[in-house]
C-alpha cells in the first residue's frame, strides 16, 4: 500500500460546493486512514451525499481540494476516480434490471477497467460468494428483494477492487437480522484494509461499525471524534440527530463501558 499507517489515504481540504447560492458543503476538512471505518451522520439535507458525490467526482467542487494517495483528484472524471480505487454505493439502488445478477457485478469489474470479460466474471463470482448472492447469479436483478438488491450494490462496488468504499445508507429498509448481517460483512471488508465511509441514519449501525464519527449540519462539520464521545454530547444528539433520538442514545450510551 502506498499510504503509510500514519498518513491519510484521503484528505479533504476546505472542500465546498455551492448550488444556486446555497452552500451544500461548506469548507469541510477531513482525513481518512487506510482500513478505518468512519460514520458520516447528520439530518436530511446536511450535505452527506453531496460530500460523497464530490469525492467520487459525480459533482465538481466549488472550492478546496480532494487529495487521494497524495494527489489531487478534483479534476478527474468519475470513471478515473473509480479506477484509481474509490468506489461508492448509491442510496437508491438501481441495478440493470434485465441483466442477470452476475452481469450486474461484472459491469462493476469492467467499469473499474482492470480486467477483461473472463477476469470480470471470476471477480464477480468471488464478490457474489462474499455477499451470499452466488445462488442468484443467473437470475434477473429485477427479481431480487430489497435486501439482496442492497447486497448487489455492495457486490458491484467490491468488484471494482476499491481502496476506499463509501456506503450511502446501505441498511435503509432492511430488517434487524439483515442489518446485523450487513454489519458483519462491512467489518470483514474493513479487515481487508479498505477504508469505509458510512452514511447512516441508524445510529446503532454507526456505533457497531465506526470508531470515529463526523457530524454534518448545513454542509459544515459541527462535530468530529470518537463515536461514543460524539453520541454522548446531548447538544449534538438533539440539534443534529433529532430530539426523538436523545433519550434512546442517552440510555444506550450509558449502558456501554466508558
Amino acid at each position: 500500500m502506498s499510504a503509510s499507517a500514519d498518513k491519510p489515504i484521503l484528505e479533504l481540504r476546505n472542500v465546498s460546493r455551492v448550488f444556486d447560492g446555497i452552500r451544500a458543503v461548506d469548507n469541510v476538512s477531513l482525513s481518512f486512514k487506510a482500513g478505518e471505518i468512519v460514520g458520516l451522520i447528520g439530518p436530511n439535507g446536511a450535505g452527506k451525499t453531496t460530500l460523497v458525490n464530490l469525492i467520487s467526482g459525480f459533482v465538481r467542487v466549488s472550492g478546496g481540494d480532494v487529495i487521494y494517495e497524495g494527489r489531487s483528484i478534483v479534476r478527474d472524471k468519475p470513471h478515473a476516480i473509480a479506477r484509481a480505487g474509490i468506489a461508492r454505493t448509491f442510496q437508491i439502488v438501481q441495478p440493470f434490471a434485465q441483466m442477470t445478477v452476475l452481469e450486474n457485478v461484472m459491469a462493476g469489474a469492467i467499469y473499474a477497467g482492470h480486467c477483461g470479460m473472463r477476469q470480470a466474471q471470476e471477480k464477480a463470482m468471488e464478490c457474489l460468494a462474499f455477499t451470499k448472492l452466488a445462488s442468484f447469479a443467473d437470475k434477473p436483478a429485477a427479481e431480487l428483494a430489497l435486501a439482496n438488491r442492497k447486497r448487489l450494490e455492495l457486490a458491484k462496488s467490491l468488484a471494482m477492487n476499491p481502496r476506499i468504499l463509501m456506503l450511502d445508507e446501505v441498511n435503509a429498509g432492511l430488517n434487524s437480522s439483515e442489518i446485523d448481517q450487513a454489519i458483519a460483512m462491512i467489518h470483514e471488508i474493513a479487515g481487508q484494509g479498505i477504508t469505509i465511509i458510512v452514511i447512516e441514519h441508524l445510529m446503532r449501525v454507526v456505533t457497531a461499525l465506526a470508531k470515529r464519527a463526523v457530524v454534518l449540519h448545513h454542509g459544515a462539520v459541527v462535530s468530529e471524534g470518537p463515536t461514543e464521545s460524539v453520541f454522548r454530547d446531548p447538544q449534538v444528539i438533539e440539534a443534529y440527530l433529532g430530539n426523538k433520538f436523545a433519550k434512546h442514545f442517552a440510555e444506550s450510551m450509558s449502558a456501554m463501558p466508558s
